[in-house]
């Protein structure tokens, strides 16, 4: 079983493409050059080729980052900060594989044991997470978007820092932990469904003031032994009164719970979430949108912002709450990873760009219904001018409307 894994992360990527099998080689932290990348919660050791000295920073004493390329006067700022993968999406044939159904509900993907199953092909998607996700989409969208997340010294690693510089984010706030390995995900996809074999790799997470005060930052899932890095933040937001934050959590934040997080809520600009997880934050009722939005205004954000599947989303700003219906997808949805990071960071951008929130909740669902129908979570990312376009197309009830009970 080995050597099928090892295989599968020899696979050479392609963009929005499946690969073909090749015979095994190396594992992607030895891999002798860089693949071409694929376009689309606070508080080791492999060698491999050598990083580049800039603009990544070898984890040692990284207090400041370097100096980041000339900003355009005007264009807003974003750091984005959050976990970094490769997911390799690894498609198995119909028959190859059985579901398994239980009396509790839960259902198990089952594989011949001890054999070689078949797989079709697999596909490898560079610099993902719901960070790098929201970066990429900023840049898209026309934000100077800068990412602080950590890596190690691996092939891929730097292939992961070559997609951003592809994806014109700034790499500056990277960090390169030296002995230390890159986190590497896979995705099983049988039928319409999918399995992730997770596994995140273990880092000092350690903060750097940015060079150049943004004008946001952005946090999204990390890692549990992140603590300290989130008490360097609310000290350097403290400093910085103008920062606007955008929070939103992932799996240990939630984990943390309201009452050590309180001191970020109270420093949010605008937190995003699903209604679940708002009804488990706030202690709201999970029927009232109007109770779960209060709740999290009483922790400190001036909006909030409560997603509800394909019920579309709500937001509670300027003593109103507001919904958006989902923008029609064209085509059954492909893959769903990756639509909620982009219906989050387009309205950050949106926000960040000037734009109404009325505004940004009419963009968010068409970012997010372009990036299901590709694989990924970037692949289906848009620019401004395609997000309008949709916009100029939409159907009539394709609006905000406020709830008035």
């Amino acid at each position: 079983m080995a050597g099928f894994w090892d295989k599968l992360r020899g696979q050479k990527d392609q963009p929005a493409q499946s690969t073909e099998p090749v015979a095994p080689v190396a594992e992607p932290a030895e891999a002798s050059a860089p693949v071409q990348p694929v376009t689309n919660t606070p508080s080791v050791s492999d060698p491999a080729p050598t990083v580049p000295t800039e603009p990544n920073h070898v984890s040692e004493q990284p207090l400041v980052a370097t100096a980041p390329e000339v900003i355009p006067v005007g264009q807003p700022t974003a750091l984005v900060i959050g976990d970094i993968f490769t997911d390799a999406f690894i498609q198995l044939p119909e028959g190859s594989a059985k579901i398994i159904k239980e009396d509790d509900g839960r259902e198990w993907l089952a594989l011949p044991f001890g054999q070689k199953p078949p797989y079709d092909h697999v596909d490898i998607v560079r610099s993902v997470g719901p960070s790098p996700n929201a970066a990429v989409s900023m840049s898209r969208l026309g934000l100077k978007a800068t990412l602080m997340a950590w890596v190690g010294d691996d092939a891929t690693g730097v292939e992961a820092i070559d997609h951003l510089k592809s994806e014109q984010v700034g790499t500056e706030t990277m960090i390169t932990e030296v002995g230390n390995k890159t986190s590497y995900w896979y995705v099983l996809r049988y039928g319409a469904d999918r399995t992730m074999l997770v596994k995140s790799e273990k880092y000092k997470y350690e903060w750097q003031d940015p060079a150049v005060v943004p004008d946001w930052i952005y946090l999204a899932y990390i890692g549990e032994d992140s603590w300290p890095l989130h008490e360097k933040l609310v000290e350097y937001l403290s400093r910085n009164p103008n920062v606007k934050l955008a929070f939103q959590p992932g799996t240990f934040h939630f984990q943390w719970g309201v009452e050590k997080l309180a001191p970020l809520y109270a420093h949010s600009h605008i937190v995003i979430m699903n209604r679940e997880e708002a009804a488990d934050v706030t202690g709201k009722s999970l029927e009232s949108v109007q109770e779960l939005a209060a709740g999290l205004h009483a922790l400190g954000p001036k909006i909030a912002v409560i997603t509800d599947g394909p019920k579309g989303s709500y937001a509670s700003f300027d003593n109103k709450v507001v919904t958006i219906p989902n923008y029609p997808d064209p085509a059954p949805p492909l893959d769903r990873t990756g639509a909620g990071d982009a219906f989050a960071s387009t309205i950050v951008t949106a926000l960040a760009q000037g734009e109404t929130m009325e505004t940004a909740l009419t963009w968010a669902p068409i970012n997010s219904m372009s990036v299901v129908q590709k694989l990924g979570a970037q692949a289906g990312l848009l620019d401004k001018a395609a997000v309008t376009s949709h916009l100029s197309a939409a159907p009539a009830d394709y609006k905000v409307t406020e709830l008035t009970s």
